[in-house]
């Protein structure tokens, strides 16, 4: 599965990898302004937008992304690694079923 995950704290990217592939999880991380953000992102199965610390634009993007590619679109306030691990668990939970 593969994963783009939108905002959240620089000093976390290599933790938010981390978890993804400890979950089987290919990841993308984008936690700035990129000016070609949406070719960046490619074709997800799963975008999870932390939207505390994202600005509007990027939010509005991955919003966007979420929409045009059909990739699930999970959102969390809290940008904690509790946070992701939560997230990545419910989607693994409901691929089995």
């Amino acid at each position: 599965m593969s994963v783009v995950i939108v905002g959240g704290h620089d000093r976390m990217v290599c933790q938010y990898k981390d978890i993804c592939k400890s979950c089987k999880c290919k990841a993308k991380v984008f936690t700035q302004p990129e000016s070609n953000l949406e070719c960046m992102m490619g074709e997800p199965d799963l975008i999870v937008l932390f939207t505390n610390p994202v600005s509007h634009k990027m939010a509005r993007i991955a919003r966007t992304k979420a929409a045009k590619s059909g990739a699930q679109l999970a959102q969390s306030h809290s940008a904690s690694c509790a946070a992701l691990k939560n997230i990545l668990r419910e989607k693994a939970a409901h691929e089995e079923q």
